[in-house]
């Protein structure tokens, strides 16, 4: 005789709900990616707010806010337009120029030992005969969603909006949270404990990338003046904004730099090279263990897992968020795990 069993159907329940969840997450992941955005953008912020509001108390940081957020919009001016329309010129000739140089190029003897050149070059030119018209063909249409995407009214009006009321109403939310968990102590405390590594890790995570970019940015840029490279700020740019996707990220701009490099007369490819290899050791294995803390620490392949299953799952926006996801994964499991062996 067929019976009700409570415990099976509370299990059936929460797995149904569970996955109900999900399916809901996934139908606005457009509108939490926004949201993301925005809570990283106020932890970018956070640490001017905090100076300012110092400086000029304001019970609401309302002063603090309004001030950060002028001095924000005239460095975006600023640097779009000393910077960003030299960057799309230089993006313009490359565009029509890159095939033809390719398909004229010769290799200098100059540039590499003859017996390098004999085992590389010509496997490098012929891979990039190969597929050149595909990247060619595909990189108008890259620009195009990437110009969209900046572009989008959306994005440049509303982030800033949802920032701003991270920033003054972020401690609010955080103790309304807590007031709902008040009914249970261990749970109340645990919650409390995630919420502050959670804080410190993003706070950590977004200043750290910040850093890691704009030095991206000062030590390319700066050679590649000195060595007269084409497109040097182009090139600069586009490996400031790649380092936010790790390790795919360098490695595809380090690639492109090469190849530019290589297809230039006058410029020592094999120099550039060395150059980067030199800064990647610098920034991987000095600087960003430093500015990124001991909450950020994952190994290599577990970043290399998140980075591409996120690209899988959610494109760019999952390889950008990848990483943090990892960091909070591995937060929540330090934390239960230190609750369930803290001594009764």
């Amino acid at each position: 005789m067929l019976g009700f069993d409570r415990t099976a159907a509370r299990y059936t329940w929460t797995a149904a709900l569970v996955l109900l969840l999900l399916g809901l997450i996934y139908q606005i992941r457009a509108t939490l990616f926004l949201f993301i955005l925005a809570v990283f953008f106020a932890y970018l912020l956070s640490p001017a707010v905090d100076l300012f509001d110092r400086a000029f108390p304001n019970r609401t940081r309302t002063l603090a806010l309004a001030m950060v957020y002028v001095l924000f919009v005239a460095v975006v001016v600023v640097a779009v337009t000393q910077i960003g329309t030299r960057v799309v010129d230089q993006a313009r000739v490359l565009a029509g120029r890159f095939p033809e140089v390719i398909a004229t190029w010769q290799p200098n003897s100059q540039q590499f030992p003859q017996s390098l050149q004999e085992r590389v070059v010509s496997g490098i030119r012929a891979g990039i005969m190969e597929r050149i018209n595909q990247i060619v063909a595909a990189l108008p249409n890259a620009g195009l969603k990437v110009i969209s995407a900046v572009s989008n009214v959306l994005y440049i009006v509303i982030v800033p909006i949802l920032s701003f009321f991270f920033l003054k109403d972020g401690q609010s939310i955080r103790k309304h949270i807590l007031e709902l968990l008040e009914g249970g102590t261990v749970l109340n405390s645990l919650a409390g404990d995630l919420m502050s590594d959670i804080n410190h890790l993003l706070a950590r995570y977004i200043r750290a990338l910040l850093l890691l970019s704009l030095s991206t940015f000062t030590c390319y840029v700066t050679f590649f003046m000195v060595i007269g490279m084409p497109y040097g700020l182009l090139l600069a740019v586009m490996a400031m904004l790649l380092e936010f996707i790790p390790m795919i990220g360098p490695l595809v701009a380090g690639t492109v730099i090469v190849i530019v490099a290589i297809v230039s007369p006058g410029i020592p490819a094999l120099g550039v090279l060395v150059f980067l290899l030199a800064f990647r050791l610098f920034q991987d294995y000095l600087l960003s263990p430093h500015v990124m803390g001991q909450g950020v620490q994952l190994h290599p392949l577990l970043i290399l897992f998140g980075v591409f299953a996120g690209a899988e799952v959610a494109g760019i926006p999952g390889s950008f968020l990848s990483v943090p996801l990892l960091a909070l994964v591995r937060i929540f499991y330090l934390r239960i795990r230190r609750q369930r062996v803290k001594p009764e």
